[in-house]
């Protein structure tokens, strides 16, 4: 016998159960699976019960006369959250970029005029591996205390071989020694550097030829992405990126229709992007080819919020029958933050997305979206001992409030790691 926990008498416990070999779409997105007055037994760092609580303290008790009992009288207990787009390993700090926005500059002005992605490139590149670690460090704390227990992180911030490695073994480093799970993505396509402003052929070339090969030699990623925009990357320069990174086993994600249609989403569809990220712009044909190719659209609420942009039309995704997941595109400049929790809400006020829709988007799609859905994403019975226990008497509680942290427990690898909502 392992380690037993006994989460008993929650008021709801959120399973996501089911059949979970593919995302949610359509009306599947408000099928949450509520357990009333549910209990949960964990083993180790694995799911042994999840059921009613009459039921699951039985389930304890048979696993011997010692486990640990958690109370969950009036809260709810969901799959540990999980943030499928993260630009999380950088160094340096952007925050008077506000007020050029409010001045009316705009995003892409802000990075032609060498601010944005290439200020922090500039920082990131400054720094040690050691101080990289150290700031992410703080960044994960933050994610794990509002609920998160997996995050996606992509470089992109190095732009050349060895500072993009640098960020991927930054990566590598903290999924072996923090709590909190890191899936990696290779995005050396995140802006062109300013020595490669004038042959931007050439730095492509350099990311096909020269980091790929690296990143795949060390097993540093398991996904390439890709900023497939005007003034950005070309959909012809992104496609070439993309497909040479399947050729080395790297499975494509792309950021697609942000500022402008652009045919990101008609070629995430083309190249079998795992998922299509942002989609601000996205036309309605791109949406069609999105849902008969099962590209998941994990959507950014925050980026759109604080860029001051209209948000992408979660509805008519959903609708069309595009899967849809939700992150915070944890960024030094378009989205400074670590609370998915707002995220929830900005996906109900802004994009109008149910309750019930926004928990499949942060637990189960997310999950797909990163190809851990066989391990995390609901609460069954064999699955990772990834739980959080919000103070909400109820599911929609969670987005009906906003700018709060609802966060009690949070228990990662069947490990509690957060209790009455401070890191432990």
């Amino acid at each position: 016998m392992g380690e037993v926990i006994y989460i008993k008498n929650a008021n709801q416990v959120i399973t996501m159960s089911g059949a979970t070999n593919q995302p949610k779409t359509g009306s599947k997105m408000s099928e949450i699976n509520l357990i009333e007055g549910g209990g949960v037994v964990l083993e180790n760092d694995r799911i042994i019960f999840v059921g009613k609580d009459d039921q699951a303290e039985q389930e304890a008790k048979s696993r011997g006369s010692s486990f640990t009992i958690l109370d969950a009288t009036g809260k709810i207990v969901t799959p540990g959250l999980i943030d499928p787009h993260t630009h999380i390993v950088f160094a340096g700090s952007r925050e008077r970029e506000l007020e050029w926005r409010l001045q009316g500059v705009t995003y892409m002005d802000i990075l032609k005029q060498g601010g944005g992605i290439l200020s922090t490139t500039d920082a990131t590149r400054a720094v040690t591996q050691e101080i990289l670690i150290e700031e992410t460090s703080k960044r994960l704390d933050r994610f794990l205390l509002y609920g998160v227990t997996t995050v996606e992180a992509k470089s992109g911030y190095g732009l050349t071989v060895e500072d993009e490695l640098k960020q991927l073994r930054v990566a590598r480093l903290l999924q072996e020694h923090h709590p909190v799970d890191l899936v990696s993505t290779f995005m050396g396509a995140h802006a062109i550097p300013r020595e490669y402003k004038d042959c931007p052929d050439e730095y492509v070339r350099l990311v096909i030829e020269e980091m790929l090969p690296r990143v795949a030699g060390e097993g540093l990623a398991e996904f390439c992405d890709v900023f497939c925009e005007k003034g950005v990357f070309t959909v012809e320069q992104s496609e070439q990126i993309l497909e040479a990174g399947k050729k080395y086993g790297l499975k494509p994600k792309i950021h697609a229709d942000e500022i402008v249609s652009f045919g990101g989403a008609e070629l995430a569809a083309k190249v079998g992007a795992v998922s299509a990220d942002h989609l601000l712009k996205a036309s309605k044909n791109g949406i069609r080819k999105l849902a008969e190719a099962g590209v998941i659209a994990v959507l950014l609420p925050g980026t759109a919020f604080f860029l001051r942009e209209e948000p992408a039309d979660a509805r008519g995704l959903i609708e069309a029958g595009v899967p849809v997941a939700l992150s915070t595109d944890r960024n030094p400049g378009s989205s400074p933050t670590e609370s998915l929790q707002l995220i929830m809400n900005l996906a109900c006020m802004n994009m109008r997305m149910k309750p019930a829709e926004v928990l499949v988007a942060t637990t189960i799609n997310a999950a797909h979206a990163i190809g851990r859905a066989k391990e995390i994403g609901s609460l069954e019975p064999g699955k990772k001992a990834d739980l959080v226990l919000f103070d909400a008497p109820n599911y929609p509680y969670l987005q009906y409030n906003f700018g709060v942290n609802l966060v009690d427990t949070v228990i990662k690898n069947g490990k509690v790691v957060v209790r009455e909502g401070r890191r432990i």
